[in-house]
């Protein structure tokens, strides 16, 4: 392996794999990814297999199994966060729902000082470069038709879902043909990164296409323990491999190890809070307060039902039946195993203060948790939902100076009275739904969190018992001017303010999390940074119009009635 190469791209998850491919376009650059878990394997039903979702999840060959601090408002609970430690980092073992998030997010993003240029507008034609939407009509200019990731919608036929969505129609809410094109706000399938029966992960979209370039090398196993400087010049980095340690030269360094990782690289690395780094024996660098803090997450919970009816895919969870299964997908990719099952849900205000929803739904044919407990029910259902901009934060602080031990985190769930607030209306909102005729031939009542349920505190108490992560931690070394003082990175270069040759692209540098999953903005934020930090000249900005409530008709962009769902 050479010792030199113009970009040294620590980390092979989502947004490296973009990186990877992006710059190594240019065929006078060479490029190096390091990436500290194995391949993902074309053999590995528990990467490959769609429904296989729940199993990488605290295993250590696929998760690095970080867990929060005892939370202190969740009644001390530590919370479990798994984060991809494989090619293709989050992307090769999340849920694979596609959700960019609503228009108003990358306006508000756009309205902070020195971010004119991270707004609508100018994300939308990313957005568009990285997508494939079969199911969306070829003139839909909402949508990208020739890119990468290649996306499927819904299908959503099993009776729940329409049952579901009717509904929320009957309690009030709207259907919509697409949550990632003119309309966000409402119900109706959702995209996943589904292609042809198999997860259409980063690695597949971006980083497996590109490796057969002769700049482009990819290294598995490789920890990178240490980002090397000359003065406050990043150099190269040293990382671990086979028990030995190595160093490599780089031009320019490009942290893309996510939420957690890169915060505390940085701050092994000498970058962050000063003060902090002194308690450990860490000279300071620079001192950059922000890293590690503006910790952003969505938290959500589980509201299950039992059916009467044997519709659910309940049924696919019998190990007896199992191995069908597995032959199905593995023989014509097709069955239970080749959905996600995350095929449709919805996005909702939770009260008229709000501007543009502030819920989000998935739901589920089946009552399980991820960690593959499933409810004590023959057939059932369940609604994942939780408040999208909650007002905590949080914090990750490395313990020592040992890359090996997991840094401190606490993302103070629940620690505001808005935060708390929206959770109770985000069950009450559900609960709405679920009780309308539309589901009551398949309700036989709620299994969780059930009749007992009922008051404000009750339902708190629950949340704080039963919460879980939705898996979406973003913000730890945010975008932002160098005249803002928690500001890390700037959103002209992407470059680590103080310092030269070191930038970060991935979900810690978002100014604030995006209403729904986070993996689309992350693809699309890699797709413009590229762009950026190869000096071309960037996409064009569209200006165009989108869904706001109040300023729209109340049935603008909705599904009438007869018409059919893409």
């Amino acid at each position: 392996m050479k010792q030199t190469y113009d970009y040294v791209i620590i980390g092979g998850g989502s947004a490296g794999c973009v990186l990877a491919n992006r710059l190594s376009e240019d065929k006078s650059s060479s490029v190096l990814v390091l990436e500290a878990g194995r391949s993902d394997y074309p053999w590995d039903l528990f990467i490959q297999m769609p429904a296989a979702l729940m199993y990488p999840s605290g295993n250590r060959f696929y998760d690095w199994m970080y867990a929060t601090d005892a939370e202190p408002y969740m009644n001390g609970r530590q919370v479990a966060h798994t984060r991809g430690k494989v090619l293709g980092g989050s992307s090769s073992i999340n849920g694979m729902i596609y959700q960019r998030g609503n228009p108003m997010d990358y306006e508000k993003w756009g309205s902070d000082p020195g971010m004119e240029t991270w707004d609508y507008a100018h994300c939308l034609p990313y957005f568009k470069r990285l997508e494939t939407t079969y199911g969306a009509d070829a003139s839909d200019e909402y949508r990208g038709h020739q890119g990468p990731v290649k996306l499927k919608r819904g299908p959503a036929k099993n009776p729940l879902f329409k049952a579901f969505f009717d509904a929320a129609v009957e309690a009030g809410y709207d259907r919509t043909p697409d949550v990632n094109g003119f309309r966000q706000e409402g119900f109706g399938p959702f995209d996943s990164q589904v292609h042809n029966g198999r997860r259409a992960s980063a690695t597949g979209a971006y980083l497996r296409p590109a490796m057969g370039r002769e700049n482009l090398t990819v290294e598995t196993r490789a920890f990178v323990t240490n980002i090397n400087f000359d003065g406050t010049r990043a150099t190269g980095v040293t990382y671990q491999k086979n028990k030995k340690t190595h160093q490599v030269h780089a031009g320019e360094v490009i942290l893309s190890g996510g939420a957690f990782n890169t915060p505390q690289l940085l701050q092994l690395s000498g970058v962050g809070d000063a003060d902090h780094l002194r308690s450990l024996g860490i000279d300071p660098l620079v001192n950059l307060p922000g890293v590690g803090e503006n910790f952003e997450d969505h938290l959500e919970a589980y509201v299950q039902h039992a059916s009467p009816e044997p519709v659910s895919e309940m049924p696919s969870l019998n190990k007896a039946k199992m191995p069908w299964i597995g032959l199905q997908w593995l023989v014509a990719r097709t069955g239970p195993a080749a959905s996600n099952h995350f095929e449709g849900g919805g996005f909702v205000r939770s009260n008229e203060d709000v501007e543009y929803p502030n819920l989000m739904f998935h739901f589920l044919p089946l009552a399980v948790r991820y960690d593959g407990q499933k409810a004590d029910t023959k057939h059932g259902f369940q609604v994942h939902v939780g408040p999208m901009y909650s007002n905590s934060r949080g914090s990750l602080k490395i313990r020592s100076k040992d890359p090996y031990e997991h840094p401190s985190i606490v993302f103070n769930y629940l620690s505001t009275e808005e935060d708390r607030r929206e959770w109770v209306e985000a069950i009450r909102v559900t609960r709405k739904i679920l009780s309308q005729p539309a589901l009551a031939p398949y309700n036989s009542g709620e299994i969780s969190p059930g009749p007992s349920v009922q008051t404000d505190e009750d339902i708190l108490e629950w949340v704080r018992n039963d919460a879980e992560t939705a898996l979406h931690p973003s913000c730890s070394a945010r975008m932002g001017p160098a005249t803002d003082s928690m500001a890390v990175v700037d959103p002209l270069t992407m470059k680590v303010h103080g310092l030269d040759n070191l930038r970060v692209v991935d979900a810690s540098v978002m100014p604030y999390t995006t209403n729904g999953n986070i993996h689309a903005p992350v693809l699309m934020l890699a797709e413009k940074a590229a762009d950026i930090i190869r000096g071309q000249k960037p996409l064009e900005p569209e200006y165009k119009d989108y869904y706001r409530h109040g300023v729209h008709p109340k049935d603008a962009g909705t599904v009438k009635e007869n018409q059919p769902i893409r």
